[in-house]
């Protein structure tokens, strides 16, 4: 079925036709131990479209146990045989692109356009790491003696994946698709607001030659699936994208195994923006920086850092830009699509009216608002906080939606002091015209990855990953793939 079809069979029925609903397990989908149920909902309507399985320990279990039989499988196929396949699941994934991306929209609230872009990077990171199977080389070791030397990368196990609700497609893949070019098994556990596209690439990787066992996905919540996953002593690598409470609860979790981990956890990230940059590339990229994704992304530039002479120029620019941005239901090609859930709806309200009772001022949005055609659905007004104090909680504390703050500097080393005030380091955007003074903010600010003059500039061939508060590990790139490797050294005496 074409979108079009998908989508006005979906506001005739109120749900999907063939949604997965059943864990997937040893190449198969298995319904839950206990048979309980979940429903899950669109956020753009604010009501329930399907079910799927509420997952347990005993479900866990099970899922590991078919991952370690299926490591055994996946790490001895030929490094070019597992190239193959994740070249044909990419294939798969853009041949049935349209459906991935009506149900991630459906599923997670966001604009039709922007799940298309998720689903076809996710096709892009398996064609990455499908290029790099086969190239996952040891080094020889000059020892200066008669000793031959030399070392192995090889797969560390079975690994576990805690994926969020923002980008539910394209955080499982950038996960699983260097796990599986190393030679690694995997047990996912998507959110529980958003389970299905975990469930359907799962069974698009079995149709691509997977083996069964390699992939498993158990869904449910994170209290009854994913706490008996991540402390399974069989797992050797967890990856997990969330909030820095839960993380650190992982990171305890795993530490009497000694697992190895990955977090990538809050953000705060700043967008510093000089006198001398171009105001109307700020304006865009301020924009995007917060409102993509209704401001649900661990890396949006929710800190506008602006030198006074451009601050009110900006600002209104900002603002008025901000009130054109169309909200409603992602299938009808809004703007700005839903927040993913009521209970996260109430948290950006309660960050904002919290502003406003301490008389931070509001320059535009501030409101809950629903779908203009329904009046239905979890949506929050585009907003901007202006010319906050360094200490106030809408910049130190993350929102997570689409909210702005504005500090104003007024020389460099302010900037950079705004820039890096906060306990998270993600990322950070830097606008200026002069190289001299972009190298030196790219190099003076503490973040995982660095733009200059365009904020969502860079890709997947770049490793991506936080400091502080913000995590450790990096994903992406070619970094991607040493969480899923170990080094093993051989001498041989002659």
């Amino acid at each position: 079925m074409s979108v079009d079809q998908l989508s006005a069979a979906y506001f005739e029925t109120g749900t999907l036709p063939d949604l997965p609903r059943d864990h997937f397990i040893d190449g198969r989908a298995v319904a839950p131990g206990v048979g309980g149920r979940m429903e899950s909902f669109d956020p753009g309507r604010g009501m329930a479209f399907a079910d799927f399985a509420a997952g347990d320990a005993a479900d866990v279990d099970h899922a590991v146990t078919s991952a370690v039989a299926g490591f055994e499988v996946w790490s001895a196929t030929p490094p070019a045989q597992r190239c193959a396949i994740l070249n044909e699941a990419a294939r798969l994934m853009r041949q049935e692109a349209e459906r991935f991306a009506v149900v991630e929209c459906v599923d997670s609230g966001k604009t039709l356009a922007e799940a298309r872009g998720d689903i076809a990077g996710s096709a892009r990171l398996l064609e990455y790491y499908a290029g790099a199977a086969d190239k996952l080389d040891g080094r020889s070791v000059n020892l200066g003696n008669d000793n031959a030397a030399f070392t192995l990368r090889e797969p560390v196990g079975v690994t576990a994946h805690i994926v969020p609700w923002n980008y539910p497609t394209s955080t499982l893949v950038r996960g699983i698709a260097p796990a599986l070019a190393a030679g690694c098994s995997a047990v996912v556990k998507p959110a529980e607001t958003t389970p299905f596209t975990a469930l359907m690439i799962a069974d698009l990787l079995i149709r691509a030659g997977l083996p069964a066992g390699v992939v498993n996905v158990v869904t449910g919540t994170g209290i009854a699936a994913g706490a008996p996953l991540v402390r399974d002593p069989r797992v050797r690598h967890v990856t997990f994208t969330g909030s820095v409470a839960t993380g650190v609860g992982v990171m305890q979790s795993v530490a009497p195994n000694v697992t190895g981990l990955t977090l990538e956890l809050g953000g705060k990230s700043p967008l510093v923006a000089f006198g001398d940059a171009d105001v109307d590339a700020v304006v865009e990229g301020a924009l995007w920086a917060i409102f993509s994704n209704a401001g649900q992304i661990c890396s949006a530039g929710s800190r506008l850092v602006i030198q006074r002479s451009l601050h009110a120029e900006v600002r209104d620019k900002l603002v008025a830009r901000a009130q054109m941005l169309r909200m409603g239901h992602g299938l009808r090609g809004p703007d700005i699509g839903a927040v993913n859930s009521a209970r996260h709806l109430a948290q950006i309200a309660d960050h904002v009216s919290r502003a406003r009772a301490r008389g931070v001022e509001i320059v535009t949005g501030g409101e809950v608002l629903s779908d203009v055609e329904s009046g239905a659905g979890w949506f929050y007004a585009p907003t901007i906080l202006d010319n906050l104090a360094a200490t106030d909680d809408a910049v130190l504390q993350e929102i997570f939606g689409p909210v702005l703050a504005i500090q104003v500097f007024d020389d460099e080393a302010e900037a950079l002091a705004l820039a890096n005030g906060t306990e998270f380091a993600l990322a950070a955007g830097i606008y200026t015209k002069d190289i001299a003074t972009a190298l030196r903010m790219a190099r003076g600010v503490d973040a995982g990855q660095v733009t200059v003059n365009d904020y969502w500039a860079g890709g997947i061939e770049l490793p991506f990953g936080g400091n502080r508060k913000s995590g450790f590990g990096r994903e992406n790139g070619l970094e991607g793939l040493d969480a899923y490797t170990r080094s093993k050294a051989i001498t041989l005496a002659v």
